[in-house]
């Protein structure tokens, strides 16, 4: 696995989220641990694309199925796998019901690691990362930056590029304003939060040719590619 996919621990027993910690950064993985509920979600809206996240249940200040329901709000594809001492069914069944998949402790290594790989799979996260989409009739390259339409190429910016995968990624699903500025400008300041409206603006004359494609304001929440 040469990719280091990012994972967010949130785990309030320091040595057990330690030695995770420690078993995964040596399987490639880059880990970000936080030892509570409050502090994952600051963690996860203010740190750059977590790939998956490992939730215990039982934690202080903020639990773990609330923990999720609020990453789930921000971005509803991520991965999320559930640790859990618990075993009822009562538990199993609500953990499924927000996250992915869990694993009961204590757990056998090669089983996290192989449940961490299959949530990773089945969201579709590999070596081939997406790189081109089609809105419309309009190809979008997001390595070369450009949008292709009738074999004619329009080079666009580092920052349209950014803002228009994130759109692209959550298309006819609601881009959280909060959310996107704290992943590509690092805060939600009203100074980026202006920037991003010119960036939306742009981004609009590109498609307003395209029947179908649409890139809405959600008032007070933030903006939808819809397609």
């Amino acid at each position: 696995m040469d990719k280091k996919y990012r994972i967010l621990l949130a785990e309030d027993d320091v040595n057990l989220g330690k030695v995770v910690c420690t078993y995964l950064n040596a399987k490639n993985f880059e880990v970000s641990h936080a030892n509570n509920g409050e502090v994952a979600y600051e963690m996860f809206c203010t740190s750059n694309n977590f790939d998956i996240c490992l939730i215990d249940v039982m934690m202080p200040i903020q639990d773990g199925f609330t923990l999720a329901k609020s990453i789930r709000k921000v971005d509803t594809n991520i991965p999320i796998i559930f640790l859990t001492a618990k075993s009822q069914s009562d538990d199993i069944v609500e953990g499924l019901s927000i996250g992915d998949d869990y694993i009961t402790k204590p757990f056998d290594w090669d089983v996290l690691l192989a449940r961490i790989q299959a949530a990773l799979r089945r969201a579709g996260k590999s070596e081939e990362n997406i790189t081109i989409y089609q809105i419309g009739g309009i190809t979008f390259d997001t390595t070369r930056q450009v949008l292709v339409k009738d074999g004619r190429e329009t080079k666009i910016s580092t920052r349209e590029t950014e803002v228009l995968t994130m759109l692209v990624q959550k298309k006819n699903e609601v881009l959280e304003r909060g959310f996107a500025l704290k992943k590509i400008w690092g805060d939600d300041s009203f100074y980026n939060a202006r920037t991003m409206d010119v960036y939306i603006t742009k981004l609009r004359k590109y498609f307003k040719d395209e029947p179908g494609v649409k890139i809405i304001n959600v008032h007070g929440v933030g903006f939808k590619l819809v397609m």
